[in-house]
C-alpha cells in the first residue's frame, strides 16, 4: 500500500458519505413547503427530521446486535443502504400525507445507519497512523452531506421543492455506485470484532471512564442535530424581524458546512493536546454560541454571522473524539457494545431537542429558542474534564488524554 492509495480511498469514501448523507436533511431543507402542503403544525413538521434520527438508532443498534457488519462486506452494505436511502427520499415526492412521509423518513434513517458506521469501519482498515485526522475528515463529509440540501435549495432560488428531493435521491444512488465499485477493505482488516450483547449494558454503566466519555457525547448530541435541523427556521425568523441575512438557505449551508474544517482541526488538536481538552474547548465555545446567538437576533448582521460561524465550526468539531475515547477506554470484549450504546442513546437524545426547539419558539418566539441547547455541552465539558483527572485517561490519544 502506498501513502497515496490510502488518501485516495479516504477521498472516495468521503465522497460516498457526502452524497448519501444529503438524504438526512433533504426534507428539512424543504420543510416550509411540506408544512404548507400537508397543513402541518411546527410540532408535526419536526417529525420529518425526528423520524430519521429514530430510524438511525434502530438501524445502528439492530445491525450491531444481529452482527450484520460481520456478515456483509462494509462496501456492499454501504451500497445497498445508500440505494434504499435514495429511493426512500424519492418516495417523499408521492407521499400522500404526514404518516407516509414519516414512515419514509424512518426508512431513510435505518438505511443511513448502513452507510456511516460501515464507512468508519472501512476507513480503519486503511489507517493505523493518522486515524484521528482521517476520522475527522469522514465526519466532515457527514457534515457536508447534511448541509448540501440547503445549498441546492439556496442556489436554486425559486427551485421547486421536488427538485431538491430528486437531487438528494440521485446522490444516494451515485453513492451506491461508488461504494459498490470503488471501495474495498484496506491492508489492515479486522480479524475479529466484538459482538454486541444486551447483557453488557450493565458493564458499560459501571465503567466510570467510559460513562464519562459517554456523558460528554450525550451533551454534544443534545445540541448538535437540533442546531442543524432548526437553523434555517431561526435565520428566517431573524430575517422576518428585520435582519438582512440574504439567502437563508445558502447561509444555513455555510453555517453547517463550517463544521467540515472544524472536524479536521478537532482531529489535529486531539492528537496534540488530548481528547479531553479538545472536546472541552469545542463544547465550551458551542455552548456559549447557543446562548449568544439570541443576543444577535436583532443584529448587527456581521455579529450574527460571526457567532453562527463559530457555532457551526465548533458544534461538530469534537464529534469523532468521543467515539475514539470509548474505543480506547473500553475493555476489548465490550468495545462493540460500548459504541452501540453511545450511538443509540446519543441519537435518541436528539429527538428531544429537535422536538423541543420549535415548541419553545412557538411559545416564546425564535430569539431565545436555542437556549435550551446550552446545558448539553456544558454538561459535556464537566464530564470530559472530570475524565481527564482519572488515571485511566492516559489510555487516550497515546497518553495525551
Amino acid at each position: 500500500m502506498t501513502v497515496t492509495s490510502r488518501w485516495v480511498f479516504l477521498a472516495l469514501s468521503s465522497l460516498a458519505v457526502v452524497l448519501s448523507l444529503t438524504a438526512w436533511f433533504s426534507a428539512t431543507a424543504v420543510m416550509p413547503d411540506l408544512v404548507a402542503r400537508w397543513n402541518l403544525g411546527a410540532g408535526e413538521g419536526a417529525w420529518l427530521t425526528n423520524a430519521v434520527q429514530i430510524g438511525f438508532v434502530v438501524g445502528a443498534l439492530g445491525a450491531s446486535f444481529f452482527g450484520l457488519p460481520d456478515r456483509v462486506a462494509p462496501q456492499r452494505l454501504m451500497a445497498m443502504s445508500a440505494t434504499v436511502a435514495g429511493v426512500a427520499t424519492w418516495g417523499m415526492l408521492v407521499a400522500p400525507g404526514l404518516a407516509a412521509a414519516v414512515a419514509l423518513r424512518l426508512v431513510t434513517g435505518i438505511a443511513l445507519a448502513g452507510v456511516y458506521p460501515p464507512s468508519m469501519q472501512l476507513m480503519a482498515t486503511w489507517f493505523q497512523k493518522g486515524r484521528g485526522v482521517a476520522l475527522g475528515t469522514l465526519i466532515g463529509a457527514l457534515t457536508l452531506g447534511s448541509a448540501t440540501p440547503h445549498l441546492i435549495r439556496g442556489l436554486g432560488g425559486g427551485l421547486d421543492w421536488r427538485l431538491v428531493l430528486i437531487a438528494a435521491g440521485a446522490m444516494g444512488l451515485a453513492s451506491a455506485l461508488i461504494s459498490a465499485f470503488a471501495l474495498h477493505q484496506g491492508p489492515h482488516p479486522f480479524m475479529k470484532r466484538a459482538k454486541v450483547h444486551l447483557g453488557q449494558v450493565g458493564t458499560i454503566l459501571l465503567n466510570r471512564p467510559v460513562m464519562l466519555a459517554n456523558l460528554g457525547y450525550f451533551g454534544h448530541m443534545w445540541e448538535l442535530y437540533a442546531m442543524w435541523a432548526w437553523f434555517l427556521a431561526y435565520g428566517r425568523a431573524a430575517a422576518g424581524a428585520g435582519l438582512d441575512l440574504g439567502n437563508a438557505s445558502v447561509l444555513t449551508f455555510v453555517i453547517i458546512a463550517a463544521g467540515v474544517p472544524g472536524c479536521i482541526v478537532g482531529g489535529l488538536l486531539s492528537d496534540r493536546i488530548g481528547r479531553t481538552y479538545t472536546t472541552a474547548l469545542m463544547m465550551s465555545l458551542s455552548g456559549l454560541s447557543a446562548l449568544a446567538i439570541g443576543f444577535t437576533f436583532d443584529g448587527p448582521v456581521w455579529l450574527f454571522a460571526l457567532v453562527a460561524m463559530v457555532w457551526g465550526f465548533t458544534v461538530i468539531a469534537d464529534s469523532a473524539q468521543f467515539s475514539a475515547a470509548v474505543t480506547e477506554l473500553s475493555p476489548p470484549e465490550i468495545v462493540g457494545s460500548a459504541l452501540a450504546f453511545q450511538m443509540g442513546i446519543g441519537f435518541a437524545l436528539t429527538t428531544i431537542t429537535i422536538w423541543a426547539v420549535p415548541l419553545l419558539a412557538g411559545m416564546a418566539g425564535w430569539q431565545w429558542a436555542f437556549v435550551v441547547l446550552a446545558p448539553g455541552p456544558f454538561l459535556g465539558v464537566w464530564s470530559m474534564l472530570t475524565l481527564r483527572r482519572l488515571p485511566e485517561a492516559a489510555r487516550m490519544a497515546q497518553g495525551a488524554r
